[in-house]
């Protein structure tokens, strides 16, 4: 069988809506083509300037007709975690969802408006991340809480037939990146509610980003700016090498997002230089949903975003497996797909991703605060830069491991510039850590230890 006819063979099977076959079928016939899914120094320019969310003005801002919606579907593996990220404790004793709901909450409270909260789950956080939830009276506003993201075929790198792999068949299938946002939102009726309801604009952000609170300034502008679609960007450190940057398309000027992946080998310094490519994608973004609406008829159901190929092997822990390619997309994409699409450049406090346990420290210690509004921002003492954390990824890179190492909680870091640990090293409780450190050589921080130098 062909292997196009045989991948959408197996999506149906699998109950699969048909906007997200359809969507699938569109990327892999560029695949067959030959398309490689990348993007050219050559073909771009770099972003100049953008406005400044600190620079926007207090305005009405339409907050019945917004929803907030948070990506779900990350099971932190990369954590050696075995269930939803977003139920990880990350600060005073609340998780990532609660600390979300309560956020959510505190606007109604606050606005009297009522804001809904939808999850974009997947298959497997879907369950514990529902329940979670069951503890925040009517959080979705009315509607249903959540839509599930879809899944794809992994398909062989050899003849591009979906792989086989009977000693666990969910190997064989991938998610489709969180591009697959504006698809879910079709295949699950959810973009259909929302419009009845009311709702014209989503504020879309991942919910390992705390950072990311709905601001009714920016959602003001928005709606005055006539925009289909925003982005959040902010400025580009060294630490954001590797992440998605925008730029200009040579051929017309619109803004374009391009992920490491998309970057032909010769361009990676072009890539990395943040100097030339002075915003990164906080993978925050802005989306009328009524100009989605019209752009998903005009196209049937297929958003033309550009493909990403990522070549892995069937089982990702064997690397003698089978090659095969997941076919995926960025929802920062969608930048280049409406025209008009603009971007803002928003200051650092509303991106503080956790995708490490050097991350969840850093989080979890006094360098962060929660505010009023239920937000998690870097303490006013660090003016801005939160502290470098590198623990010994052969003891601490697990979320187990890490636990067992600090069972009295972080240590202070507001005075921390950076702290490395190396080997395997368990922390007291009420442990202080100012300026550069690094612990080496001991098995264990006792209690009250102050380390400078």
């Amino acid at each position: 069988m062909d292997g196009l006819e045989a991948a959408l063979e197996k999506m149906r099977a699998e109950g699969l809506g048909d906007a997200a076959v359809q969507t699938f079928a569109h990327h892999y016939r560029r695949l067959r083509d030959g398309e490689t899914g990348t993007l050219p120094e050559s073909a771009i320019d770099p972003v100049e300037e953008l406005p400044d969310a600190e620079e926007l003005p207090e305005a009405d801002a339409p907050l019945d007709e917004v929803v907030v919606i948070k990506l779900n579907g990350g099971l932190g593996t990369s954590m050696g975690m075995t269930q939803a990220k977003s139920l990880l404790e990350v600060k005073d004793g609340e998780t990532f969802l609660d600390l979300i709901a309560r956020q959510v909450l505190d606007l109604r409270e606050r606005s009297g408006a009522k804001v809904p909260l939808l999850l974009m789950n997947s298959f497997a956080t879907r369950e514990d991340s529902l329940r979670a939830l069951e503890r925040y009276d009517d959080v979705s506003a009315g509607l249903q809480p959540d839509f599930v993201q879809n899944k794809v075929p992994k398909v062989r790198e050899d003849d591009l037939q979906p792989v086989s792999w009977p000693d666990d068949p969910s190997l064989e299938w991938a998610p489709p990146g969180h591009g697959d946002l504006y698809t879910a939102l079709v295949t699950s009726g959810m973009l259909e509610a929302l419009l009845a309801e009311g709702k014209r604009y989503a504020f879309v952000s991942n919910s390992d980003n705390l950072g990311a609170v709905l601001d009714p300034r920016i959602l003001a502008w928005f709606a005055d700016s006539g925009a289909p679609f925003l982005m959040e960007a902010a400025d580009r450190t060294s630490s954001d090498r590797k992440g998605g940057h925008l730029a200009r398309r040579k051929e017309d000027g619109g803004l374009v997002l391009r992920e490491i992946a998309q970057t032909p080998d010769e361009d990676a310094d072009a890539f990395q230089d943040t100097a030339r490519h002075r915003y990164f994608n906080t993978n925050t973004l802005w989306v009328d949903l009524r100009a989605l609406d019209a752009l998903l008829r005009e196209s049937d159901g297929v958003l033309e975003l550009p493909m990403i190929v990522n070549r892995k092997t069937v089982d990702p822990q064997d690397k003698s497996s089978t090659a095969v390619i997941q076919l995926e997309t960025a929802m920062g994409a969608a930048i280049g797909v409406f025209d008009g699409a603009a971007a803002l450049r928003v200051p650092r406090s509303r991106f503080v991703p956790v995708k490490t346990t050097n991350d969840l420290l850093s989080l979890r210690s006094d360098a962060y605060v929660l505010r009023d509004d239920h937000a998690v921002v870097l303490a006013p003492e660090r003016e801005g830069t939160p502290p470098f954390v590198d623990l010994d990824g052969d003891h601490y890179k697990l979320v187990r491991d890490f636990e067992a190492r600090f069972p009295q909680g972080a240590p202070s870091l507001v005075a921390c510039d950076s702290l490395k640990v190396e080997g395997d090293v368990t922390f007291g409780a009420d442990v202080v850590v100012r300026g550069d450190v690094v612990v080496s050589g001991v098995d264990r921080v006792e209690d009250g230890a102050v380390l400078e130098g």
